[in-house]
């Protein structure tokens, strides 16, 4: 998603962390490993984040494919930013649209139903971007259970808060598995009638910058005829648009990287942007096998995607390197003293159809309560290219 520094998420999130119940410490690593020992991953209790995820080039070398900060207290405190590096996002991930939302839900919260408003976060408070101005993010979640290839965090998210209704109650399942796989699970409940929308945030180099600093030699390919029309601050107009002959069509394998100067002509990723910073809808939801691929022909690392989502959400960090509050790199990404650029990273988010909440002819049920629970499971299986 679109790079923010927020001064006043910054204050605000110093705040909470003084107030809210949590483990004795969200920040200290959690790790752990496949049975077969073929990945690697630190996670901790802090927005339920990932922050190191460690898999084998094809010569066999382990490289952290994540993005993120080294010093834990940067996650929390946002002294450098606000990039969403890899936690739980939610309780609506993506965009609403001025912050509303009718329950039942109506065309931009016209009516009729109840409407809410929530926390505007984004564009000088004209819309809320993942979940308002704390969001799943920046909270302390509970470490509920652990185990050496496990572990599950939960939150219990209050009935009010940013504006939502009910409280929700989330888990999140965090599986390392033989052959370098990565299971994610999530599972909510609501007290009362009231959107969900989760999603994991992670930001992606295969090379883990070794050797290159662009996504020239990412190449993607994604089971997706259609993608989400945005106006110019990236909230949907209620159309899903053809791929066709658009920078968008990943339809058949093509570089990331090469198709971003593509993408300036079309200012699919808002007013003014290159790059991308959209929603794809798959053509074959749930359909138990992988939808989504992108991997390196340098490093040979390739990442392939399975997932009861509808929607992708990829966003090729058009925004990430602020010259004002440059975010250093990890050391084992060539950190501390050179930083993250624009278009040298990719977020990869398995998701519902953003903003549905306000666009009705989407035809997707996002309204969740005692009744009915929200899932979300993905895998993500890492190879080596032959």
């Amino acid at each position: 998603m679109v790079f923010k520094a927020l001064v006043l998420a910054s204050l605000v999130l110093n705040a909470v962390a003084v107030s809210t119940p949590r483990a004795a410490d969200p920040l200290a690593t959690v790790a752990l490993a496949a049975p077969d020992g073929s990945i690697k991953a630190n996670f901790m209790a802090w927005g339920a984040t990932t922050t190191n995820l460690w898999v084998k080039d094809k010569n066999g070398k382990f490289r952290d494919v994540l993005l993120g900060w080294d010093n834990h207290t940067l996650y929390q405190t946002q002294a450098d930013g606000h990039p969403y590096f890899a936690p739980v996002v939610g309780r609506y991930a993506n965009r609403i649209r001025n912050g509303t939302f009718t329950i039942p839900i109506s065309k931009d919260a016209s009516g009729p139903g109840k409407k809410f408003q929530i926390v505007e976060n984004e564009n000088n408070g004209t819309d809320t971007l993942h979940g308002g101005l704390i969001g799943y993010d920046a909270r302390a979640w509970s470490t509920i259970k652990q185990s050496a290839s496990s572990v599950t965090f939960q939150l219990v998210d209050p009935a009010g808060f940013q504006g939502f209704p009910g409280e929700v109650t989330t888990e999140v399942t965090y599986t390392l598995e033989n052959k370098s796989q990565w299971k994610i699970s999530m599972h909510s409940t609501a007290t009362e009638l009231t959107p969900i929308m989760l999603s994991g945030h992670h930001y992606w180099n295969l090379e883990a910058y070794e050797e290159s600093q662009d996504l020239n030699s990412h190449i993607v390919q994604a089971e997706a005829s259609r993608w989400v029309a945005t106006n110019g601050l990236l909230i949907p107009t209620g159309k899903l648009n053809s791929v066709e002959g658009t920078p968008l069509d990943f339809r058949k394998p093509k570089s990331l990287g090469l198709s971003i100067n593509a993408t300036a002509a079309l200012g699919n990723c808002g007013t003014g942007c290159v790059g991308f910073d959209n929603a794809w809808v798959y053509d074959r939801p749930n359909c138990g096998e992988s939808v989504f691929s992108i991997w390196s022909t340098n490093s040979g690392i390739k990442l392939d995607v399975t997932t009861d989502q509808i929607a992708l959400q990829i966003y090729s960090c058009n925004g990430i390197f602020n010259p004002d509050l440059p975010i250093p790199r990890k050391a084992d990404q060539g950190g501390p003293d050179v930083f993250y650029q624009d278009h040298s990273c990719v977020v990869i988010e398995q998701e519902s159809i953003i903003d549905a909440i306000n666009n009705p002819e989407f035809g997707v049920n996002q309204i969740y309560g005692p009744h009915r629970s929200y899932n979300w499971e993905s895998t993500y299986a890492f190879s080596v290219l032959k």
